[in-house]
């Protein structure tokens, strides 16, 4: 008997332990997460940690542009009919190439400023950073001086929309505008091929710096147009300089693209435009 009564203690103690096993942990410790690492409630708002992005006051309003993902100087000066450098100076900018989402920067000028005239230029150590290689060869080419009896770019008056444009280069045209997929016109040519001013500007921007575009050249005509000129193997103009209609600004070339072309657009107060509804039939 003896032998049975241990094997009934053992048998009770393993079902009193099973019993305990079984039991729901209602008396376990639980760690209230909600006082660490709390995440601020859907719209509320912690005022120490808002950064206000410069120019953010002016957000919304006419004249002011809110930079996108993307954005460089150079582009949003195309895109706002502007010379960079005068983007730069409206808005107090140290370095061109530090520009945040966001920030909310001058497009036009004070009312007091001729945008054509330049009081305080950028110094050339302060240009944006290019992008794309063909820079090295855009930078190397020896800028072609104006003729002599080069004048500089007459002030924005009422004639603004009254341009006698030429077209910029003499090969067929290859691709139309197309404001979805293709801002300008196409020109097909030759390496080395001609590529002239097809209006009076003055060079506000000369470089590599700007995707899509390879060795560029922008004209500033006046207060209302722009005509850009992409895709060049050489530039032979500098920023600020003033050109005359049909001087030759650049050589043609494939620069970031598939093929030896001229890419060439009117932008009218930074909206790219049709450039075949100005320029003259051939």
């Amino acid at each position: 008997m003896p032998g049975r009564l241990g094997l009934s203690c053992m048998l009770a103690a393993v079902l009193f332990m099973a019993g305990c096993a079984s039991r729901s942990p209602t008396n376990a410790p639980v760690e209230d997460r909600g006082t660490f690492g709390a995440r601020p409630t859907p719209g509320a708002v912690d005022p120490g940690n808002v950064k206000q992005l410069p120019g953010f006051e002016n957000a919304g309003k006419p004249g002011y542009y809110t930079v996108k993902p993307g954005d460089t100087m150079i582009r949003i000066g195309l895109e706002n009919g502007q010379n960079w450098r005068d983007i730069v100076r409206w808005n107090n900018l140290e370095n061109p190439n530090i520009i945040e989402v966001g920030q909310v920067l001058r497009v036009v000028p004070p009312t007091n400023e001729n945008p054509l005239v330049v009081t305080r230029p950028v110094s050339p150590g302060s240009a944006p950073a290019s992008s794309t290689a063909p820079a090295q060869a855009a930078s190397a080419a020896k800028p072609a001086s104006a003729p002599a009896n080069a004048s500089p770019t007459p002030a924005a008056t009422g004639g603004d929309e009254d341009i006698a444009w030429i077209w910029p280069a003499q090969g067929p045209m290859v691709a139309g505008f197309d404001e979805a997929k293709n801002k300008g016109l196409d020109i097909s040519g030759k390496a080395g091929d001609a590529v002239v001013a097809s209006a009076d500007g003055r060079v506000v921007y000369a470089g590599a710096g700007l995707r899509g575009y390879g060795n560029l050249v922008i004209l500033k005509h006046n207060n209302t147009f722009l005509t850009a000129y992409a895709h060049n193997q050489t530039l032979l103009v500098k920023e600020d300089q003033n050109v005359k209609k049909g001087q030759k600004i650049a050589e043609m070339g494939n620069s970031d693209a598939d093929r030896v072309k001229l890419h060439f657009e009117i932008r009218r107060q930074g909206k790219p435009v049709d450039p075949a509804k100005y320029l003259p039939a051939k």
